[in-house]
């Protein structure tokens, strides 16, 4: 099936689960920005959890489809559309996602999943290297996606429990675990309230709020980090790593978002705000068990309302 893109929207792209085994040579793990919202919307439309879709941020594409198929849209909500939940678009019809109602992005997933070729193990576009996705880059109106065939398609009517959804907020409470440099800084991390700054993107979620002020300064070897990261630069506006983030870095690290608050960062606008909680190590490993539970219920509860079609 083909997918023609009729308007690309702000910045769509195509993403995966990421790319592994490769930060030793430089490369980002990449990926969607909100890796929960792109497995929710494949397993919605009978896919595997790290199938190919399309990450739209801001503002919707308009696609239309040459053959019937399942979509679902999970993450940031749009005019127009159901969120997490599947719907059908027919042949010949098009898909517009209408305004941003919530949230920064969405991860749209159609049934049989992105044609696209795997570049370093990957399928996700890293567009500051200008490979994977469709071309390296972000798709443009007159592209062409293709997709590969789907043999299941969901059956009844039925929704998923939303209590499973994380936290999403214009302004949540990310918890976070101390960095290696967090004595530094004290309590200056948890003590205030930290806007979104415009020029955040995939590989940093850029704030401005309370300075955070290292005493005494002075140069770091740099060393590894990774999404989640807070590293806080020499103006004290601390940044928070995104997927497309480098994997050396030379700023200290105040600390480190847990991999299960880290989609509420990515579905933070210009404009939201975020405030940071300390976490235990125990605690956030026992909030990504919890997580994952939570999709083996869900990926269980699917497989008798997706069936062989």
């Amino acid at each position: 099936m083909e997918i023609a893109v009729i308007r690309a929207g702000m910045l769509t792209t195509v993403q995966d689960l990421g790319r592994r085994g490769h930060l030793s040579e430089g490369v980002p793990a990449g990926g969607a920005a909100d890796p929960f919202a792109l497995r929710v919307a494949n397993l919605l439309v009978g896919n595997p959890e790290d199938s190919p879709g399309l990450e739209v941020t801001l503002t919707g594409p308009e696609l239309e489809f040459s053959q019937a198929a399942w979509v679902a849209v999970c993450g940031a909500r749009f005019e127009g559309v159901p969120a997490w939940k599947p719907f059908r678009v027919e042949a010949g019809g098009r898909l517009r996602l209408g305004a941003r109602l919530q949230g920064c992005r969405a991860l749209v997933s159609v049934s049989g999943g992105l044609e696209v070729e795997p570049v370093l193990g990957g399928r996700g576009t890293l567009a500051s290297a200008g490979i994977g996705g469709f071309h390296g880059r972000a798709l443009r109106a007159g592209d062409v996606l293709r997709t590969a065939p789907s043999g299941r398609a969901p059956t009844g009517h039925w929704s998923i429990d939303e209590r499973i959804l994380p936290r999403y907020s214009a302004e949540p409470s990310v918890r976070v675990v101390p960095g290696l440099h967090a004595g530094e800084f004290g309590d200056a991390l948890h003590s205030g309230r930290f806007a979104v700054a415009a020029e955040s993107d995939r590989m940093g979620i850029r704030l401005r709020g309370p300075k955070l002020a290292r005493p005494g300064g002075g140069d770091l070897v740099s060393a590894a980090v990774a999404p989640g990261t807070v590293q806080v630069p020499p103006d004290g506006n601390p940044i928070v790593l995104m997927a497309d983030a480098q994997t050396l870095g030379g700023y200290p690290r105040a600390a480190h978002v847990i991999s299960v608050d880290q989609p509420l960062l990515a579905q933070l606008a210009p404009g939201d705000a975020v405030r940071f909680v300390p976490a235990t190590l125990a605690e956030a490993h026992a909030l990504i068990h919890a997580r994952e539970h939570d999709l083996g219920l869900l990926r269980q509860g699917l497989a008798e309302k997706i069936r062989p079609a």
